[in-house]
């Protein structure tokens, strides 16, 4: 049961990784940039990774081979 609601939880935040994407490509682009507003995304960004890469860890945990 725990693995089914942390592999939605993944799902999700794997979205909101690539929404964050797409709109710091979009603010990259965008004339006058916001500076602050753009990293704040990237750190939001990062973070998500972070949350990621943990979830990932906790559903496929490393074998010692």
């Amino acid at each position: 049961m725990e693995d089914a609601i942390l592999r939605v939880k993944l799902a999700t935040l794997k979205s909101e990784h690539r929404d964050l994407d797409d709109a710091i490509e979009m603010l990259l682009e965008a004339p006058g940039k916001d500076q602050l507003q753009l990293a704040r995304l990237k750190k939001r960004k990062l973070r998500l990774k972070d949350e990621i890469s943990e979830i990932e860890d906790r559903l496929l945990p490393d074998i010692i081979a």
